[in-house]
């Protein structure tokens, strides 16, 4: 009989111990609820610019001194100096590359005077101006830009040439940086 009352005490311990464990939640299965969200980017064609053109004054005599302007398109007007013959002219051309219909910043820098690199450290000034079309501007700076479908566009860039008195002869060189960079 002893047996029979250990037995039932046993069963009745269990028993109450489910009930505990189902009250609290250890026995009985959680109802959760999940959510995914996804993660993701899109990687895009980076902004490059090359050189297709570099800025050329052509061949000229100083005289009296005065300006050589370079148009956007390559055309020289002179004021105050001699052009020589046909020589060569040209705006500076950039070439642009990226995302196709992207809007970017431009901004402009490099040297703000040409330097004789075959003489004594003579200099003649520099001013630069731009455009997005070569249309023939002498003033004026692009300061932002849009990639075509195709995902390039150009900036030309003239410039005006200060020209001393009595210039001293040589070859004068300087450079023209344009920086673009997405918006």
């Amino acid at each position: 009989m002893n047996t029979t009352i250990n037995q039932q005490r046993t069963l009745s311990t269990l028993a109450i111990l489910a009930v505990i464990a189902a009250g609290l939640g250890l026995g009985a299965p959680a109802f959760a609820a999940q959510a995914t969200a996804t993660a993701g980017g899109t990687v895009v064609t980076p902004i490059a610019v090359v050189v297709g053109t570099n800025l050329a004054f052509g061949t000229f005599a100083a005289a009296a001194g005065g300006t050589i302007t370079v148009s956007t398109s390559g055309v020289r007007a002179v004021s105050g100096v001699v052009a020589m013959g046909a020589s060569p002219t040209s705006a500076a051309k950039f070439d642009i590359t990226g995302e196709p219909g992207s809007t970017y910043a431009i901004t402009h820098s490099g040297t703000a005077l040409l330097t004789n690199s075959g003489g004594g450290g003579e200099t003649m000034a520099l001013a630069k101006f731009s455009d997005l079309t070569g249309a023939n501007a002498t003033s004026g700076d692009a300061a932002t830009g849009t990639l075509s479908a195709g995902g390039t566009q150009s900036l030309y860039v003239g410039g005006t040439l200060t020209v001393a008195a009595n210039q001293a002869p040589g070859t004068y060189a300087g450079n023209v940086i344009a920086t673009v960079e997405y918006n």
